[in-house]
């Protein structure tokens, strides 16, 4: 949780727009194919469009002014070839919408799998330091804000270049005087823009990081509830929640405010250019420069020039927002990865579980030593147990072990091999781990428990689940092994979750085995039941448990003490009774 509060500063240096361009780009080039379909049918659609505004000036001037002559052929003949027209530039205009959905529906799909694909090879730092309902804003919003303007907003202004470009050439052909009106109106409209979009762009970027501290808080007080709860914190939290959701949408009114002006404010610059261009088409007409059809053609194309531009502008609003999204995304998918395995690293097979730790240095942060020199050795099938005061470093140390974090200085081997020169997934795979904070996913029990051995039989599983104590309690339920578990299972208990986890784990059948405050959710009952199984289980494995309740450990064959970092004393319970150290305290604290 952000215990200081969401940010209020809304300024922010100006990113490298010309980067997420290019990253867009990559995907779209993915579909360059369909991307040049579109473009074709895009300038097909808008010309048989264009041609409309020429016909009309013909059929005009099929009428003799003052005489009342009509040349009835010509009026119907152009205004049947303006239907057809317009008939052909809908049909292909249909078609390209379909086209650009799929296209982008397409490129949303690969752009949120490589997201997902991206995140399950990132550091444990990254979710150590980013939260969680941040990270889902990437993968829906902003996702959805990109995906928006490559599926509308990039084909609209692809039509309004086209558009703009044909207009400009037939107002060219029918009277390059009345265009010299666009001299002056055209620089005032793309300053003007260029301001607005420098203007808007850091508060697009703003409004997405202020969602998503929003969406972060969200769902750390959702997961919360029941403490808030417990603890009368609901006025607290609302508070706080307004807090969030009034910065979040000040942000947002913000961006969307000064987006806002952008159109309105070309508009008027358009409407103006339309007064000159009617103003100057009057004084040519009466000295008959040109006929009335070519200035109600010219007006139409000046429409079809200014309005695009208009579009435009208020577009590049919708852009700045999607790029903005976008850049937290690729901040995402480009983001750093977990370090890549060295060029000859090795698998481990046939693990022993020999694991010493020499002069062992780490930090989570440059210059902030938490590790400082730990030295001990954990020989085959012995039981190690981890205790000391919360912040001692009993979780780093499993975190080191894992490869979660690698080491600053000094080095860890598992049967005589640097873990470093080892694959990180063999090395994983060598560990059965239970945490503290149990995780299972939506499925059955029986899915959840195999979770970490695709090939393991029904059979392995029950006897899993014996071992852990959990067999008898899911035979009794209605549907046994086939329970569907749902939102993490929170139709079980905590204590039953622990031990489907402790379950899965045994099932692995590691030579090797993490336990992190495993008993904790458990009642004393369950404990008993389970340090019996653990003592069959755990024969002639290497295992490391982390506790605070000395109870589960008084049998391990060694136990490191650790304070600030270090391993302070070392011995098995006994021992360390009769030594009257600091392992004596906290015992006598415990059972005093």
């Amino acid at each position: 949780m952000n215990r200081r509060g969401p940010a209020r500063d809304n300024r922010e240096k100006p990113k490298n727009k010309r980067y997420v361009l290019k990253r867009l780009w990559d995907y779209l080039f993915k579909f360059k194919w369909m991307i040049l379909t579109a473009l074709l049918l895009t300038i097909l659609s808008n010309l048989f469009s264009l041609v409309g505004p020429l016909l009309s000036g013909y059929a005009i001037d099929a009428i003799e002014l003052g005489v009342g002559n009509v040349d009835f052929n010509k009026v119907i003949l152009f205004a049947s070839l303006m239907l057809i027209f317009y008939i052909l530039s809908s049909i292909l205009s249909f078609i390209l919408s379909r086209l650009m959905t799929k296209i982008g529906k397409t490129i949303v799909y690969q752009m949120r799998k490589d997201a997902f694909d991206k995140m399950s090879i990132m550091p444990i730092s990254y979710f150590d330091n980013n939260q969680i309902g941040d990270i889902i804003s990437k993968f829906n919003y902003d996702i959805d804000t990109v995906n928006t303007s490559l599926s509308s907003d990039l084909i609209q202004i692809c039509t309004s270049v086209v558009t703009i470009i044909v207009s400009f050439v037939m107002m060219c052909i029918i009277s390059p005087i009345m265009v010299l009106v666009f001299l002056i109106t055209i620089p005032i409209s793309v300053l003007f823009t260029k301001f607005m979009i420098k203007k808007t762009t850091p508060l697009f970027r703003n409004r997405s990081r202020k969602l998503g501290e929003l969406n972060g808080f969200v769902e750390e007080m959702i997961s919360g509830n029941k403490t808030i709860k417990a603890y009368g914190k609901e006025e607290d939290i609302i508070k706080k929640f307004d807090e969030y959701n009034n910065i979040s949408v000040e942000a947002t009114y913000n961006a969307e405010y000064y987006g806002a002006i952008t159109g309105p404010g070309v508009n008027f610059v358009n409407n103006l250019s339309l007064s000159l261009i009617c103003v100057l088409g009057a004084i040519l007409c009466i000295n008959g420069q040109i006929t009335l059809g070519n200035i109600q053609s010219f007006v139409q194309y000046s429409k079809k020039f200014s309005g695009p531009i208009n579009e435009i502008a208020n577009l590049f609003t919708d852009l700045q927002s999607a790029l903005a999204a976008g850049e937290r995304v690729f901040s995402l998918i480009d983001g750093e990865s977990e370090p890549v395995d060295l060029k000859d690293a090795k698998e481990l097979v046939e693990i022993e579980g020999n694991v010493r730790f020499e002069n062992v240095k780490f930090g989570y942060e440059k210059n902030k030593t938490i590790i400082h020199n730990l030295n001990f050795e954990a020989t085959k099938g012995k039981v190690i147990a981890i205790v000391g005061p919360t912040g001692a470093g009993k979780t780093t140390i499993v975190n080191l072990l894992m490869r979660f974090y690698d080491i600053d200085n000094g080095d860890i081997y598992v049967d005589n091999n640097k873990i470093l020169d080892i694959t990180r997934k063999s090395l994983r795979k060598g560990y059965a781990m239970v945490l503290q904070d149990t995780w299972l996913f939506q499925g059955s029990i029986y899915e959840n428990v195999r979770y970490g051995k695709d090939d393991a039989t029904s059979e392995d599983v029950i006897n899993a689940c014996k071992a852990a104590k959990i067999h008898n309690y899911i035979v009794h339920l209605k549907d046994g092994y086939d329970t569907i578990l749902t939102d993490g299972g929170v139709n079980i208990s905590k204590g039953q979750k622990q031990l489907l986890t402790i379950a899965r784990a045994y099932l692995l059948n590691s030579n090797m085995l993490i336990l992190d405050e495993a008993t904790s959710n458990v009642d004393t009952r369950t404990e008993i039941q389970i340090q019996e199984a653990m003592t069959n289980l755990m024969k002639d494995k290497t295992c490391f448990i982390i506790a605070h309740r000395l109870s589960t450990i008084q049998y391990a064959d060694l136990i490191l003490v650790v304070k600030d970092g270090d391993i302070i004393e070392k011995g098995n319970h006994n021992e360390l009774l009769k030594n009257k150290g600091f392992y004596y305290e906290l015992y006598q604290s415990q059972f005093k």
